[in-house]
C-alpha cells in the first residue's frame, strides 16, 4: 500500500511538472533582457515596458477582458436561471432533451463550433449589414459559456433540501422570494464557480474567436497567435505572465469568496439554532 502512495505521489508530481514547467519556464524569460530564449542575460522589464508602449496591444487585451467580463456575467445569469428551470422541469423527456441541446456545446469541436458561428453571422450579415466584430465574438462566448454555468449550478440545485422549500412555502413566502430569498442564497458558490468558469474558458478561447473576429477587432489568443507566427518576440512572454498570473489570482479570489459564503452561512444555521 505504501508502495503504490509512493508510485502516486511521484506521478503526481511528474504530472504537475510537464505541466507547469514550461509555463515558469516562459515566465521567467520574460524577464531576460536577451531577444530570445537559449540564454538568460540579466533581469529586465523592458518587454514589459515595450508592451504597455503598444496601443495596439493594450487595446487587444482590453477587447479581451471587456469581452470576457461581460460574456461571464451574462451567461452566469441566463445560466442559472437555465439550471433553475431545469430543476423545475417536471417532464422528463424534456429535460433530457434539453440537457442534451445544453450538452452539446461542451462536446463539439470547438471547430465545428467556430465554423457555425461563421456561417450564422455571415448569413445574417447579409440581411443586417452585421459584420465580424465585437458583438460577434461577445455572442458566440455567452453562446458557449452558457452550459458550463448549466453544469456547475445544476448539480447543486438537486443538494438542496426540498423539506426547505415547501418550509418557506408554507411560512407564506412566494415564489419570487422563494427564489431571491432561499434558492439563490444556497447555489451562490456554484453561481460564483460557474462565473470564473466561464470567465477562464473566455479568456483561453482561441478556435472560435479566430472565427468571428473581423473589422479591425481581434481578443488577445488570436493576436498572441498572429504575433508567434511572425517569430519568437518576449512580448508573448510579457502577455502570457500577466494572463497566468491574472487567472491565479482569480482562482484565488475564487476560493476566498467561496471561503466567506460558506462562512457566512455557518454563522447563520449556528443563530439558527
Amino acid at each position: 500500500m505504501t508502495d503504490v502512495k509512493w508510485y502516486g505521489k511521484l506521478y503526481i508530481g511528474l504530472l504537475i511538472a510537464v505541466l507547469y514547467l514550461p509555463i515558469l519556464f516562459l515566465m521567467i524569460y520574460s524577464f531576460s533582457s536577451a531577444g530570445n530564449m537559449s540564454h538568460f542575460e540579466h533581469f529586465t522589464l523592458e518587454h514589459y515596458q515595450t508592451l504597455f508602449q503598444d496601443d495596439r496591444l493594450m487595446a487587444v487585451i482590453f477587447n479581451t477582458i471587456a469581452v470576457a467580463l461581460l460574456a461571464a456575467s451574462i451567461s452566469t445569469v441566463i445560466g442559472t436561471f437555465g439550471a433553475i428551470a431545469l430543476y423545475y422541469l417536471r417532464n422528463k423527456k424534456y429535460k433530457l432533451t434539453l440537457l442534451t441541446m445544453n450538452n452539446i456545446l461542451m462536446v463539439s469541436s470547438d471547430v465545428v463550433i467556430g465554423a457555425s458561428f461563421l456561417i450564422m453571422f455571415t448569413a445574417l450579415g447579409h440581411f443586417t449589414g452585421l459584420g465580424l466584430g465585437f458583438s460577434t465574438v461577445l455572442a458566440s462566448h455567452i453562446a458557449f459559456c452558457i452550459p458550463i454555468v448549466v453544469i456547475i449550478v445544476l448539480p447543486q440545485l438537486y443538494e438542496m433540501n426540498d423539506n426547505m422549500l415547501n418550509a418557506a412555502r408554507d411560512l407564506g413566502a412566494s415564489e419570487p422570494q422563494l427564489l431571491s430569498s432561499v434558492i439563490i442564497p444556497n447555489i451562490m458558490p456554484s453561481i460564483i464557480g460557474g462565473f470564473f468558469m466561464a470567465l477562464t474558458y473566455s479568456l483561453d478561447d482561441f478556435t472560435v474567436s479566430f472565427f468571428v473576429t473581423g473589422n479591425g477587432f481581434s481578443v488577445l489568443s488570436v493576436e498572441v497567435y498572429a504575433m508567434a507566427r511572425k517569430g519568437i518576440s518576449m512580448e508573448i512572454n510579457a502577455i502570457s505572465t500577466i494572463l497566468f498570473v491574472t487567472i491565479i489570482f482569480g482562482i484565488m479570489g475564487y476560493y476566498f469568496i467561496q471561503h466567506i459564503v460558506r462562512w457566512q452561512n455557518a454563522i447563520k444555521r449556528g443563530v439558527s439554532e
